[in-house]
């Protein structure tokens, strides 16, 4: 990683928060899916009728209702280009990355030091942090963030 192309540290860390959301995030995009597939005021199995403009259930204006929708949909664009970024970079990683992902983002159970990433790896833990930088470097030039 050359320090012309080197993302801003605060790039990095956004980057990096990305691999430790994934999952999370395919969640969250499965849910505003369904939110804009169904939304609150279309629910078939709701036959009530409220009037008023002032129901926090069923915003009486048209307009605010569509703003709702294309701000979802915004939302939903942006994390599905999380998504298929880190998904890109991950399908792309040799074996050794992989497991270092595993490890270091998607285990569950308890988060491993770098000393212990590294045991894991038998690498050491310089080797298992250069290996990271490579992957959060990767991920930002994919999705084109600086």
């Amino acid at each position: 990683m050359t320090t012309a192309n080197k993302p801003k540290k605060i790039t990095f860390k956004h980057a990096e928060s990305e691999w430790y959301n994934y999952h999370q995030t395919l969640r969250e995009i499965a849910s505003l899916r369904e939110e804009i597939m169904y939304p609150f005021d279309e629910d078939p199995k709701d036959k009530t009728i409220v009037k008023g403009a002032n129901s926090v259930r069923h915003p009486g204006n048209p307009t605010e209702r569509l703003a709702t929708r294309l701000t979802t949909s915004r939302q939903l664009k942006y994390l599905e280009q999380v998504i298929r970024a880190i998904e890109e970079v991950y399908n792309a990683l040799p074996s050794d990355y992989k497991e270092l992902v595993k490890l270091r983002y998607w285990r569950k159970s308890h988060k491993l030091t770098w000393d212990g990433i590294a045991q894991e790896l038998n690498v050491s833990r310089r080797q298992a942090i250069y290996w990271r930088d490579e992957i959060v470097q990767a991920t930002v030039e994919v999705l084109g963030w600086r």
